[in-house]
């Protein structure tokens, strides 16, 4: 059904599914393991130099660009955990999470009629950007692993899917690694198509890799960017907020070759302008953190995820165990979206249906899907477990 007054290009975007659940864990009073985000602050090395910021000249505007205590840290982080080199002072960019580095990039870099080659199901915000930039998203399904259970096979894509997507009118393609909401992490054969099939047809690439730091035992993060001749044709975004468990603070970047980069700018400059003074240089410190810290962070949240996949095959719902990221898959009977909004009234937990995660011609894909978050404490996910169990 239409909306009065909504623009064309965004009929058919409306409340997101998560409002719809959060709402219904609330009612209910139900264990809330739909939306992604921690329930445990992040580390002190970060918040400290946020609560010291406050209260200074770092509460007013930023420079456009960002901090350049950020923009720095960030280069730094890159070319420690990537090899690759950025300067700091053109080709990093500060944006108001990687939402806003996403928006910037798509309004920037498309032009109406433009098409999109992205892997589906995909993060909400990028249909939406999608089209706000007046272009048209053409999917490759990514489909899940025939046999469901710890140590099943990453989901998967028809490298000839992937080719007949191309078209004359394809701009960009946009990647994301590891994947929302799947768990998958594309591996470098993986990777290496995607490049081949961009350099062939001079493609630029937007890849998201906002959860490079949350990769389990058995996988490994690379970004596109690091293969030969990708660097200069790849945006690459990601933020602080999964990696210091500081989602509400929406510090995200975007790096890339300063003429890409100064797209983003031009696009960026018009949304928030600017955002997140004091926590621009708490979010630099963290970037600084030993490599113990990341090693620690991606362990505790493998064993979060074992103890509620375990729960979940336990409860009867197969269960696809990503390789990373927040969230597991699970297979239900009938229709995901019904089972979400009952699963509250019968036990007490709230998921969310992966057909959401879909453009709205392909939902049924991922009709019998359903996403479970596990990045809330022991104690949280145990009670979920049990009523789920029950």
């Amino acid at each position: 059904m239409s909306t009065p007054h909504l623009a064309a290009r965004l009929q058919g975007f409306g409340t997101t599914v998560f409002a719809e659940m959060s709402a219904l864990a609330v009612a209910t009073g139900s264990v809330n393991l739909g939306q992604g985000f921690p329930d445990t602050p992040g580390p002190p090395e970060v918040l400290d130099v946020a609560r010291a910021a406050i209260g200074t000249p770092l509460d007013q505007y930023p420079p456009g660009p960002g901090l350049p205590v950020l923009r720095e840290a960030v280069a730094a982080h890159v070319q420690r955990f990537r090899g690759l080199a950025y300067d700091p002072d053109t080709e990093v960019l500060v944006t108001a999470g990687a939402t806003e580095a996403l928006a910037g990039a798509l309004l920037g870099l498309l032009d109406p009629g433009d098409e999109v080659v992205v892997f589906e199901p995909l993060y909400d915000s990028y249909a939406a950007g999608i089209a706000m930039a007046g272009a048209v998203a053409v999917p490759v399904p990514l489909r899940p692993p025939v046999t469901d259970g710890v140590g099943a096979d990453p989901w998967t894509f028809d490298p000839a899917e992937l080719r007949s997507a191309v078209g004359p009118r394809t701009r960009l393609v946009l990647l994301n690694t590891p994947h929302n909401p799947t768990g998958k992490v594309f591996d470098r054969a993986e990777l290496e198509l995607v490049a081949e099939v961009a350099r062939e047809h001079d493609l630029l690439v937007v890849t998201d890799e906002v959860y490079e730091h949350l990769v389990f035992s058995g996988s490994q993060h690379v970004s596109l960017a690091e293969l030969p001749g990708m660097r200069e044709r790849t945006l690459v975004v990601s933020s602080g907020g999964k990696t210091f468990s500081t989602t509400g603070w929406k510090v995200g970047w975007v790096c890339g070759p300063a003429e890409l980069v100064t797209c983003v700018r031009t696009a960026k400059q018009f949304l928030t302008y600017v955002n997140a003074g004091p926590f621009q240089p708490a979010i630099a410190a963290g970037l600084g953190l030993p490599d113990s810290y990341f090693g620690q962070l991606a362990a505790d949240l493998e064993r979060k995820r074992d103890l509620l996949v375990a729960g979940l095959a336990a409860a009867g719902l197969p269960v696809v165990s990503p390789q990373a990221t927040y969230f597991a898959t699970v297979r239900v009977p009938g229709d995901g979206l019904e089972f979400c909004r009952e699963l509250p009234h019968r036990v007490g937990v709230v998921a969310v249906p992966m057909s959401a995660f879909y453009l709205a011609e392909h939902a049924e894909l991922g009709l019998d899907l359903v996403r479970f978050a596990f990045c809330k404490r022991d104690e949280v996910l145990a009670e979920a477990v049990g009523r789920l169990s029950a």
